[in-house]
């Protein structure tokens, strides 16, 4: 690590990091930062001519202590507007995302699309911004000093892309991922290595959850878990001698299996919550077989589930992907993946659902019977239909609300959100996309600095069975009545 300094037009900074292990263009990632610059625009000069983004840095021969001269121009701010009529070229930044209705996109920092698509699908969620930004700079020490800098870092970058129109380059963010989670760090032939969007997921999720959780970080000291969490209650049997067991546990996603069977989320869904393990039977004195079957015992705000589309094959020692298609719903009814206990919580908040529903179409309200709970659960194969948005904003409130628990209940029914897609043979190759739905109802995807309009019907053609984008990670909103 050696300090130069950098003349840009009138300014002079000082004392700027050069790690000589990382390429350049990562130097360039910083003086954009620090500029405003775009790397694009940016000419270097040193020994030998203009710095080119692939160089080693032994050749070029930097020396502490020495100065650099950049040429280029930064992106122009826009002024706030001064008189009428207003259009969209005079207002500040923080308007032209309000007029434009979508966030700004994320640079590609040298194989990130893993890290922006994640970091957009999360960003999203606005109670988790809402959870971030009561969390303080103060020191902790309940939490180590890299999840606390990576939280700070999550939240500086989601108010960052909340304020700009134009791309943003989560250098900060990646940096401190990287000191965190070293895997994603790494290199081959001098460059940053694709890595699974998933891992980068279940990371980011797992360290919000550990620096969240502290009394006073936020109102709410388990808001992740309420956010994301899924509690499991399991039957564990062994055929052979008839032992049983009940497990309990708490995860963050559920897994939709794919096999030969598998042609719809639901049907993963289902494989997903069957496992055989072995162990020891106490009562045979041996290993032997066991049956995990287990059911939902507690629903979160947001349910994400991952494809398994990637397996590890000996053959060539690499992840190989699995291009079945699986379809999958814009309305995700999970009732029949639901424990007893919870499906009898269910039963009064799906008959309230049903009859606003029911109010929006002119149609009278159903009585509560005794098989009111099979007919609401009328799509037994999980798949609902993409027409009841309406009578959901009308039956309870979507965003900002944190509390949910206090304030509603849950339906069991899930709306999609947000589509992470991968295209590509491997995990650890292709390209990672995010397609989110806004706040207005139309789809973004966010292909990482270039955010483009998709229509709701193309969403649904991310399923698979070829080599286009392919569903990796779903995420849906639960659609909640009040209590």
């Amino acid at each position: 690590m050696i300090k130069v300094s950098v003349k840009w037009q009138k300014e002079l900074l000082r004392d700027v990091e050069i790690d000589t292990s990382l390429p350049p263009y990562v130097f360039k990632g910083q003086l954009f930062e620090l500029t405003g610059v775009p790397p694009e625009r940016q000419k270097i000069m040193v020994k030998g001519g203009i710095l080119k983004d692939d160089a080693d840095w032994s050749t070029v021969g930097v020396k502490q202590g020495q100065k650099l001269m950049m040429m280029g121009t930064a992106d122009e701010i826009v002024k706030a507007p001064e008189k009428d009529p207003v259009f969209i070229e005079d207002l500040t930044e923080e308007g032209q995302v309000l007029a434009v209705g979508h966030s700004a996109g994320l640079f590609n920092m040298g194989n990130t699309c893993y890290m922006n698509s994640t970091l957009q699908c999360l960003h999203s969620v606005p109670e988790l911004k809402s959870a971030l930004i009561k969390y303080s700079n103060a020191e902790r020490n309940d939490v180590d000093q890299t999840s606390h800098m990576l939280t700070i870092a999550t939240r500086d970058l989601f108010r960052e892309l909340d304020r700009s129109v134009k791309a943003v380059a989560p250098m900060q963010f990646w940096m401190v991922l990287r000191k965190k989670f070293p895997q994603f760090g790494q290199m081959q032939n001098s460059t940053f290595m694709q890595q699974d969007a998933e891992e980068c997921w279940t990371q980011l999720v797992y360290n919000l959850s550990q620096s969240l959780r502290s009394a006073g970080s936020s109102e709410n000291p388990d808001a992740i878990k309420d956010l994301f969490g899924i509690d499991l209650v399991s039957r564990v049997r062994c055929e052979e001698s008839g032992e049983e067991s009940s497990e309990a546990e708490s995860v963050y996603s559920l897994k939709c299996h794919i096999s030969q069977e598998v042609n719809h989320l639901s049907e993963g869904l289902k494989h997903g919550l069957k496992s055989e393990m072995d162990k020891v039977s106490s009562s045979l004195g041996r290993s032997a077989i066991f049956l995990k079957e287990s059911r939902i015992n507690s629903l979160p705000r947001y349910l994400t589930i991952q494809f398994v589309r990637f397996f590890w094959k000996r053959e060539s020692n690499q992840k190989a992907k699995i291009l079945r298609k699986v379809d999958y719903p814009l309305e995700l009814d999970v009732f029949d993946l639901c424990s007893d206990d919870l499906r009898k919580q269910l039963e009064a908040p799906r008959l309230l659902l049903r009859n606003e529903e029911d109010k929006n179409l002119g149609l009278k309200p159903h009585e509560k019977t005794s098989d009111s709970t099979d007919k609401d659960a009328k799509t037994s194969d999980g798949e609902g239909t993409s027409t009841g948005n309406e009578a959901q904003s009308s039956v309870a409130p979507q965003e900002d609300a944190p509390s949910s628990d206090k304030e509603t209940q849950m339906t069991g029914i899930y709306d999609l959100v947000a589509v992470l897609t991968h295209k590509g043979r491997s995990a650890d190759s292709g390209h990672y996309v995010a397609w989110v739905k806004q706040e207005s109802g139309k789809w973004i995807e966010y292909d990482d600095d270039n955010p483009m309009v998709q229509r709701e019907e193309d969403i649904l053609k991310l399923s698979g069975g070829g080599d286009w984008h392919m569903a990796y990670i779903c995420m849906y909103k639960a659609r909640v009545v009040p209590k």
